[in-house]
């Protein structure tokens, strides 16, 4: 498991002058599908753009949701432990449903080429800050490594890490309009 992601978020105080509000271990953090090592962070959400930066509320204090909401955005960080790890034996290979993922954000199965693959209705841009990852799409898939950058725009898609180590990506998902099947 990696580090806790630290979270510094800069603030206007009553004189207006700008300061650090926060500086800590971000505390919106859930296990995705309940599988350990397998955090999602959130630590900045919005609700509609143009965005506001007045008052002092933390944006992320509110249930994680693969979807940001409509109009707005999420910034999070996702530490993708080994697929070994992730989808072992006694992991089941459904489509995801939980509270997280949304009821219809994944599209895959036990007959898809890898249990990960799903979809939002999205423009997301991933940054790989640490370790490997494949980037698998319908067709063909890409090695990730730190520095490297998908922008995603609501492809099925999947993330496969196929080392013993766990991958850690930015991610901001954008809301956008679904593409017409």
């Amino acid at each position: 498991m990696l580090k806790p992601v630290r979270r510094i978020i800069a603030g206007h105080n009553e004189n207006g002058e700008s300061y650090i509000q926060e500086d800590r271990a971000a505390p919106n953090v859930t296990n995705t599908g309940g599988i350990e090592g397998y955090p999602w962070t959130e630590l900045w959400a919005v609700d509609e753009a143009p965005a506001t930066n007045t008052g002092a509320p933390d944006a992320a204090d509110r249930p994680i949701s693969l979807q940001p909401p409509v109009n707005g955005n999420v910034f999070r960080i996702v530490d993708i432990p080994p697929d070994t790890l992730r989808f072992g034996p006694n992991v089941d290979k459904a489509p995801d449903t939980s509270a997280v993922a949304g009821g219809d954000a994944y599209a895959a199965g036990a007959g898809s080429r890898h249990p990960g693959f799903h979809k939002t209705r999205t423009v997301d841009y991933a940054i790989v800050l640490e370790g490997e990852v494949v980037a698998m799409m319908d067709v063909g898939e890409t090695p990730m490594g730190p520095g490297d950058v998908l922008i995603q725009r609501g492809t099925n898609h999947a993330w496969s890490n196929r080392t013993d180590k766990a991958c850690r990506i930015a991610f901001v998902l954008i809301d956008a309009e679904e593409i017409p099947e």
